[in-house]
């Protein structure tokens, strides 16, 4: 039996009175996107920010690779290899794209420069940061010492996308990454989702946009009231079945698919 590369058992987490997560369990296995859907207030955020370590759940367990881990702030979590993409992107407009790749962990010169001077190693994070692009297919980003405020949402998306890629080890989460793109530049963050999974990396998607979960997703993940209300894959239900058991319209047992 295969081994998840990231479980939950169990999760909760309140909010005073308020209950964002009820038992919540959640598995993400090797080379699979799962997508994880649900209306406002469902509690995708609070899941995803507790298995990222933003959150520190109530109660429940958190396993990677099998193995019990305890995230107290996101630092922990990417140290473990979970890289996560937030809707609010996380990019520094006035740094250059490689600037952004390598923003927390910027590299030395190598020898005394780097030692003693402390000087950077601008031109090798940028002959980097240009081959972790290309490795995505990203082929509009070609000088990587452009600034990013002049780039396009999709663009900046790119960066963020290629900079979880990059450092990811384990898992990448994606927080609505085509919210607020058009038809064009969806597409391209999309076909990078493909990229990522077909270099082996697993990857949780949280959107709203069912067309587009339904394109790359293997399994749904399907969120409700702070539980998770069923596991689906395109395979076996539609679209409308998706939206009928998030909205709480039928449940997964009266709706068993294909």
């Amino acid at each position: 039996m295969t081994v998840p590369v990231l479980a939950a058992r169990g999760l909760v987490k309140t909010f005073g009175r308020v209950v964002g997560l009820d038992g919540v369990d959640l598995e993400l296995f090797p080379g699979e996107v799962l997508a994880v859907i649900g209306d406002n207030g469902a509690g995708k955020s609070t899941l995803i920010k507790c298995l990222t370590g933003a959150l520190v759940p109530d109660a429940g367990s958190i396993l990677l690779d099998g193995e019990p881990v305890h995230f107290r702030r996101p630092q922990d979590a990417r140290e473990a290899g979970i890289e996560t993409v937030y809707q609010t992107l996380a990019v520094a407009p006035a740094l250059d794209i490689a600037g952004n790749l390598y923003l927390g962990r910027e590299r030395r010169r190598p020898g005394v420069l780097g030692s003693v001077l402390r000087m950077l190693d601008k031109k090798g994070m940028r002959a980097d940061a240009a081959k972790a692009l290309s490795d995505l297919g990203i082929g509009t980003l070609q000088n990587t010492a452009q600034p990013v405020e002049t780039l396009s949402g999709g663009q900046r998306q790119a960066v963020a996308v290629a900079r979880a890629a990059a450092f990811g080890s384990k898992v990448i989460i994606l927080d609505e990454p085509t919210a607020a793109l058009g038809v064009r530049e969806s597409n391209q963050v999309l076909k990078m989702i493909g990229e990522v999974r077909a270099r082996g990396l697993p990857v949780v998607l949280i959107s709203h946009n069912m067309p587009h979960v339904f394109e790359v997703a293997d399994r749904i993940h399907i969120q409700r009231l702070g539980r998770c209300a069923g596991v689906i894959t395109p395979a076996t239900h539609t679209m409308p079945e998706a939206v009928a058991i998030m909205t709480g319209a039928t449940t997964l047992a009266e709706t068993p698919g294909r």
